[in-house]
């Protein structure tokens, strides 16, 4: 019976000893279901866990404790190569002295495939790579892109369950990197198999998952989808490290399964918002996050959520206007779409300028402190 994971980590601890003499967790206690069929990202930091959890399910690094499976199967310290999963690397580590043909065949020769055998299952994944007529260059003769999708088709090429990706855009420029992103999504879609990417790029897990672990200091902080680590961050790390938020230190006053209502001694004034962490109780300090996205610029107050403010700084970026605004002291940041285009910088609010920041309910999470 096939299991409904492709990949599971199960309270998986990897403790390594460091030069001084200590130990180190560098994955602690992390557990992880990725679904058969599933874009699944980790996403974090340098030092997170992240790469560290992904050789674990590769194979190229065994856990201290806890157990890896792999379809329903325990993997944990089972050898790479009896492993149904195949890794891209950022450095496409790609043979140089062979052609891109020799490239994509060498793990089945390696295998004993024949001839004809080798020949139909290359000749297919470089088309799903869309290199079909490059057989025969070398690496050096082909662009960065065009690596990348070799180091694909070779990892293709074997059919694996699971197809482990450690930052394989790192080393492309940005334009090239979001044209890949949405083919490396087009092209996990057409075949339907489990991939699962390491990132330090938080945009690029957006556009590319399904699901998305967010690590820090060896741990999960949150898995969900994009929309909720975006729209609903459990805590305040995540709220911080996807995006941009203000942040605002207060206490609950009120709470309900809808509302709770925050002291922020910041702005001396009430803020009314919406419970986001689990377990909050009336009366401890809280971390209040708003979007500056979400922030409102008004021509009059509204009679909740309403400050008045003065503009300190505006930055024009194209997309839209970052306007810094300060409020009791304290700078409140808003991101305000250009919708029109527009020349007169009379159009743009001026620095000085008095205006009111409104802060719809639903847009101002309350977040545990820690």
């Amino acid at each position: 019976m096939t299991s409904e994971f492709a990949v599971e980590m199960r309270d998986v601890v990897k403790r390594f000893i460091t030069p001084e003499g200590g130990e180190l967790n560098a994955v602690d206690r992390v557990t992880m279901h990725i679904k058969n069929g599933e874009f699944f990202s980790m996403l974090g930091s340098s030092g997170c866990g992240k790469t560290t959890s992904l050789r674990m399910i590769a194979g190229f690094e065994w856990p201290t404790e806890g157990e890896v499976y792999i379809e329903g199967k325990a993997m944990g310290h089972t050898p790479p190569f009896q492993r149904k999963v195949n890794t891209v690397f950022q450095s496409y580590a790609l043979f140089q002295h062979m052609t891109v043909l020799q490239n994509v065949a060498f793990g089945l020769e390696m295998e004993g495939a024949s001839k004809d055998e080798i020949t139909k299952r290359v000749g297919r994944a470089l088309e799903m790579v869309q290199l079909t007529g490059m057989e025969r260059r070398r690496p050096k003769q082909l662009s960065g892109g065009q690596q990348q999708r070799v180091a694909l088709a070779r990892a293709l090429v074997k059919t694996p369950d699971v197809l482990l990706l450690d930052e394989p855009l790192g080393a492309l420029d940005l334009k090239l990197r979001k044209e890949m992103q949405l083919e490396l999504k087009a092209l996990q879609q057409q075949l339907g198999i489990t991939f699962v990417y390491v990132t330090h790029d938080q945009e690029e897990a957006m556009t590319m998952s399904d699901r998305i672990a967010v690590m820090s200091m060896g741990k999960v902080k949150q898995m969900g989808t994009p929309v909720e680590v975006y729209e609903r961050p459990a805590n305040r790390f995540v709220a911080d490290f996807i995006g941009e938020s203000n942040f605002l230190e207060g206490k609950l006053k009120t709470l309900s399964k809808d509302e709770a209502c925050v002291f922020v001694p910041e702005l001396n004034a009430e803020l009314i918002g919406l419970p986001v962490s689990e377990g909050l109780v009336n009366g401890e300090e809280v971390t209040v996050s708003i979007r500056p996205e979400k922030v409102h610029i008004s021509e009059k107050p509204l009679n909740l959520n309403s400050f008045n403010g003065q503009v300190i700084n505006t930055v024009y970026i194209g997309t839209d206007t970052h306007v810094y605004v300060d409020v009791q002291g304290k700078r409140i940041k808003v991101f305000e779409q250009n919708r029109i285009s527009r020349l007169d910088p009379g159009s743009f609010y001026a620095v000085g300028q008095q205006i009111t920041l409104v802060m719809m309910p639903e847009n101002v999470l309350v977040l545990k402190k820690n």
